[in-house]
């Protein structure tokens, strides 16, 4: 067999190389005007900022920056202030101006930085600094972070209560888009408005165990409406725990708990009698109270009647403002995985209620399925956020709604050409 073909083939390849490198040499000469340093482009750029000594940006206006030389344009511009906040921009698509989308903060350092290139291709630069004035108006929007900083259950949702309503769809694209939440492992999430001065977050599944999660406002100085300015707001800092999950079959009177994806634990219950069902879905542990006396008058039932009931009640976990809770029910264990007995709570004996007391903590994940009680309401009674449906929560974002949403690993996994 002849071997001349491959001989000729490494040959033609190193030739390749050696030609390859020779233009590489060229194209780093210093003919090549895309190797030499920027030039100066401060005579070629101009802005709308200040230009005297002391003098301040009026945040109201938004900031814009042309090109004035004919023979050159804009290629890029950052703008950012000293705390690290980027101002969105839009650049014509002759590169001759370039004006800010989103509003300047007030009393703030801003750089901007300027690239670019003139008829030749040689690119050029310009940095500039300025301050902004203070704002005309004293109103400010605080925002106020919940829950308290500490460690919580998977289940737990971020909020944000406002001191003043935001209702413009515009204005709360300019709230929601300062409020930041970053967790670690990273995870994805979105806002909901339950009303004009209230927004809970919560990611698309339960966050993620052992997780840290911090909160923040950009909102300092930032121009909300013509008589609203952000305010600022102290950041938070939660972590969560193990990945615990209670799962409540009314229909079974049986509770299995879930550590990590582990059971743990199967207790015999008992729920909701007939006209006083438990909720189904998820709910989220609000507290823990020891002891706590519940009367039958708290829930509609009349004093003396053949319902009504004043009973002391030990281990009792909360999960509805209303009065909801996973309790001791010494009263009604022979009742325990056969019936439902109770007026809505779920009664174990006082042992697994002690138990269950001990293993849970704020923030985790109670669930009832197979009730024939409504839904937990998705907010006012407590955390029901989990009871809506991912594609649902993103439309109460003034960010999100109306977006597609982003596909997921496994669907971006089914995009990717198979090998050939």
């Amino acid at each position: 067999m002849s071997h001349t073909p491959r001989t000729r083939t490494v040959l033609s390849c190193t030739l390749l190389v050696l030609a390859l490198t020779a233009g590489a040499t060229a194209c780093s000469s210093d003919g090549n005007p895309l190797s030499a340093a920027p030039y100066d482009a401060a005579d070629q750029i101009s802005f709308n900022g200040p230009s005297g000594d002391g003098k301040k940006a009026d945040p109201d206006k938004p900031l814009e920056v042309t090109a004035e030389d004919d023979d050159g344009r804009i290629t890029d511009v950052t703008a950012m202030d000293a705390t690290g906040r980027h101002v969105a921009g839009e650049l014509s698509a002759d590169g001759t101006r370039w004006h800010s989308t989103t509003p300047l903060a007030a009393s703030a350092h801003y750089t901007v930085r300027v690239s670019t290139e003139d008829e030749d291709g040689a690119p050029g630069r310009r940095v500039l600094a300025f301050d902004t004035g203070k704002p005309t108006t004293k109103k400010r929007l605080k925002v106020t972070f919940g829950p308290k900083a500490g460690k919580y259950g998977v289940g737990q949702p971020i909020t944000a209560e406002l001191n003043k309503p935001v209702k413009d769809k515009a204005q709360r694209a300019i709230v929601e888009r300062a409020l930041k939440v970053d967790s670690m492992p990273a995870t994805e999430g979105a806002w909901y408005w339950v009303d004009d001065k209230e927004l809970h977050y919560r990611p698309k599944e339960y966050w993620p165990a052992h997780a840290t999660i911090q909160v923040r406002s950009n909102l300092d100085g930032v121009k909300i409406s013509d008589r609203l300015w952000g305010g600022r707001t102290k950041p938070l800092k939660l972590t969560t725990g193990d990945r615990i999950i209670a799962v409540t079959d009314a229909s079974s009177h049986n509770m299995t708990v879930y550590k990590n994806g582990e059971v743990i634990k199967e207790l015999p219950v008992t729920t909701g009698k007939p006209g006083f069902e438990t909720r189904n879905g998820v709910k989220v542990v609000l507290g823990k109270e020891y002891f706590v006396r519940m009367r039958g008058t708290s829930i509609g039932i009349a004093e003396g009647s053949s319902e009504s009931y004043d009973l002391p009640v030990y281990y009792a976990t909360r999960v509805t403002w209303s009065g909801e809770y996973v309790h001791a029910a010494p009263w009604s264990v022979g009742s325990q995985g056969y019936e439902n007995v109770s007026h809505g709570c779920t009664g174990m004996s006082t042992g697994n209620a002690e138990w269950f007391f001990d293993t849970v903590h704020e923030g985790d994940v109670v669930k009832v399925v197979n009730s024939y009680g409504d839904t937990m309401e998705t907010f006012g009674n407590g955390f029901g956020d989990w009871n809506l449906k991912w594609n649902k929560w993103r439309k109460g974002s003034a960010l999100t709604a109306g977006t597609p949403e982003a596909p997921s690993a496994e669907q971006r996994a089914r995009l990717r050409p198979e090998s050939v």
